[in-house]
């Protein structure tokens, strides 16, 4: 399974929307007697909460971001720089080969 990173307003969102669902299970096993509309605030109100820890999480992770932005070395002589530079140099010696050839 692919890795991910942690979401806590999904997980939050998960929790009560289960909990919505559990309580309107048990209201038709006969375990509890809700009225039929009770349970959808608290779901609203669940929702929204979650809404609120996707803002705070994604702006600490922003925040996190930015601050490693100004800490991080900057990366120089990558593999990927070398095999650029080798196809860069091919590229004008083919269109070099090909000036002389045409004249």
């Amino acid at each position: 399974m692919k890795r991910h990173r942690f979401q806590p307003g999904r997980l939050t969102a998960g929790l009560v929307v289960l909990g919505t669902a559990l309580a309107y299970g048990l209201d038709a096993a006969g375990e509890w007697d809700l009225p039929p509309f009770a349970p959808l605030p608290v779901l609203l109100g669940g929702l929204c909460l979650a809404g609120l820890v996707s803002a705070l999480a994604f702006g600490a992770r922003r925040r996190r971001t930015r601050l490693s932005e100004h800490t991080a070395p900057p990366l120089r002589d990558l593999p990927m720089d070398e095999l650029r530079r080798r196809y860069e140099m091919s590229v004008s010696r083919r269109d070099r080969e090909d000036r002389e050839g045409a004249s």
